[in-house]
């Protein structure tokens, strides 16, 4: 086993924690030091020892069967590959992929790489993405010993796979799926987690139960070839910024990482129940497709002209409205298309570094959240006016949207669990009402775009009349600034959307006191609070990091650029050694905190990179 922490037992070594020499994670032990890799099918996490800590099988919201990161009360739930006298490690991707290399060095000047990936690229005229985790480990200098240890666990870390073997593979009976493990390393080294001298590359397939055509040194040889070549074509034709190209380029390729490929769900994060602070009952399952956050990640990449997520999700919208007409709509669905996600404890899991418990599911499937028309329509909106597309919106598809307006229109100034998603109050939320206008507003404008001057005058019209009523209603006179409800008295950090969604200019001197005023209210240093009222949960504890990149933008939007330069050069700083961010981050420690990728975060990167950088044609 890797060394432990001094003092901590073994068998409770927390997952992410670095080892003793690492200078890339060392002095930010604390955090979320870990790297994707995925392909639309899977993703996993690894952290900075190359071990494999969460995966779910097979697919984003199946059961965890590589669940280390959530502390499992068996042993296992981890695929580890282990140095003998491990001393140092260092770690990158590939450049422009969603290829993780790892290198290992120990106290005798040996060491090893190891480069994990999950094939992807075109085969056949499709796809390929197959349920599957590829390792090459490589000796790289001296003669290094190594260890193999590959212990997936079911039902949530509940109990062992039974597992058979054969000449070149083992397989194991997983809760959902059989997965096997070819390999060209003796299969009794592996099942008995036995040290060996690494004197050659060593390939490990963990896919299908099915048997290899080619060696698996062949097949990993070719597969890491295309699947590198795949992600470094969909790169090459990313719109990035002049300024800030490596940031964005990582976040842009791990939000793809986080669309299902099968549906076009894009899931809100990889994990479940990394709590937002420590200690709190704060901790959720974010392995679903919000409709809110998934809009917002294809906004992100239809900036960087990634359109492609786009059309894929609004298949998956439009697969899930096809039974609903025009009736309320929940805001979050499985990936493929469930619309109830009870919730549940894992009793197998004491939760990240100890703070349970673990959900399984996710109770925001009940509530009313009136935002999701409105992220509907502004997600599709790029349809109807991009002449790249194939397969651009008509009057057919505008016609599908219109149940969105008609639901904006019903439910826009009726209480509703907000954006934060509160599980205990209901209000008229200033938020959702703004984006309920913005669904009437698009519509107003797809509809002169088809030509469809009626209903252009329509839904111009209601767009008025609403935009007239909310606005009389979340503006507070005595405090001189917007609110976060119908005529309430707070703030919280989604009222600095209200230029991004058109609601009000930039220059509004309304909309600058209200940045102003959540500036003073909500900010600690360079970091955003969503909001300080307490909730159901009491008061938050950490920033919100989607919070404080709006917070910059809208710092841009009323002219203080320079400011907002300084804070983005900041919470680009706070990245993990890999450049991902999870959810939160505790103001007074920069530590990591909430689930991981966290979406809404690497959203806010790309966006306010494209707000803030300096043109290509004032440098070149």
């Amino acid at each position: 086993m890797p060394m432990p922490l001094e003092g901590m037992p073994e068998s409770r070594a927390r997952p992410d924690d670095t080892g003793p020499g690492d200078s890339n994670t060392r002095a930010n032990a604390q955090t979320l030091a870990l790297g994707v890799i995925g392909n639309g099918s899977i993703a996993a996490l690894i952290d900075g020892m190359a071990r494999i800590v969460w995966c779910c099988l097979p697919r984003f919201d199946s059961d965890a069967s590589f669940c280390a990161l959530l502390s499992p009360q068996r042993e296992g739930g981890d695929w580890i590959i282990e140095l003998e006298h491990v001393e140092r490690a260092e770690q990158e991707y590939l450049p422009n992929t969603a290829v993780l290399v790892t290198r290992l060095y120990d106290r005798h000047d040996n060491a090893i790489e190891i480069t994990d990936f999950a094939p992807r690229h075109r085969s056949r005229g499709r796809f390929y993405h197959p349920v599957m985790l590829a390792r090459r480990i490589r000796p790289i200098q001296g003669k290094p010993r190594i260890r193999i240890l590959l212990r997936p666990l079911c039902d949530y870390g509940a109990r062992a796979p039974e597992t058979t073997s054969g000449s070149n593979h083992l397989r194991f009976l997983l809760s959902d799926v059989i997965q096997r493990l070819t390999t060209d390393v003796a299969v009794p080294l592996i099942e008995r987690g036995l040290f060996f001298h690494l004197d050659r590359p060593a390939h490990l397939v963990f896919g299908p139960d099915e048997t290899l055509v080619t060696s698996p040194a062949d097949f990993i040889h070719s597969s890491l070839e295309y699947t590198i070549a795949y992600w470094r074509d969909w790169v090459r034709y990313l719109s990035i910024p002049y300024e800030w190209q490596e940031p964005v380029i990582r976040a842009a390729i791990t939000l793809k990482l986080c669309q299902y490929e099968a549906t076009g769900a894009i899931i809100a994060a990889l994990t479940t129940s990394i709590p937002e602070a420590p200690g709190t009952r704060r901790n959720w399952d974010y392995r679903y497709c919000w409709l809110r956050d998934a809009a917002f990640v294809v906004r992100a990449l239809n900036r960087l002209g990634a359109t492609r997520s786009m059309e894929e999700y609004i298949r998956y919208v439009f697969n899930i409205f096809s039974a609903e007409g025009d009736h309320e709509v929940g805001p979050v669905f499985g990936i493929t298309f469930e619309r109830e996600l009870p919730e549940r404890e894992a009793a197998g899991l004491d939760g990240y570094r100890g703070m349970g418990p673990v959900r399984i599911g996710n109770d925001a499937w009940r509530q009313r959240q009136n935002d999701v028309y409105g992220s509907v329509v502004l997600a599709s909106a790029q349809l109807f006016f991009d002449q790249r597309l194939e397969n651009r919106g008509d009057a057919r598809t505008f016609q599908r949207l219109e149940s969105m307006g008609r639901m904006a229109l019903r439910m826009a100034e009726e209480p509703d669990a907000g954006l934060w998603e509160f599980r205990g109050r209901a209000a008229v939320h200033t938020y959702s009402a703004a984006m309920c206008w913005a669904a009437c507003d698009r519509l107003a404008h797809i509809a002169t775009e088809l030509g469809l001057k009626d209903r252009a005058r329509y839904w111009h019209d209601e767009a008025v009349a609403l935009h007239e009523r909310i606005s009389k209603r979340i503006w507070n006179e005595r405090l001189g600034h917007f609110v976060d409800a119908y005529d309430g008295e707070h703030l919280d950090a989604s009222l600095l959307l209200l230029a991004d969604i058109g609601f009000v200019r930039g220059r509004d001197p309304r909309f600058i006191a209200t940045v102003d005023a959540i500036g003073k209210a909500l900010g600690r240093g360079d970091y955003l609070f969503r909001y300080i009222a307490p909730d159901d949960f009491g008061a938050p504890e950490t920033s919100f990091n989607i919070c404080t990149f709006w917070y910059i933008e809208a710092l841009a939007a009323t002219g203080r650029k320079r400011r907002a330069r300084l804070m983005f050069e900041h919470m680009l700083a706070q990245r993990n050694p890999l450049g991902l961010l999870s959810e939160d981050i505790a103001p007074g420690t920069g530590e990591h905190w909430g689930n991981f990728p966290q979406t809404y975060s690497l959203v806010g990167l790309i966006q306010t990179a494209m707000r803030l950088s300096r043109r290509w044609e004032d440098e070149l």
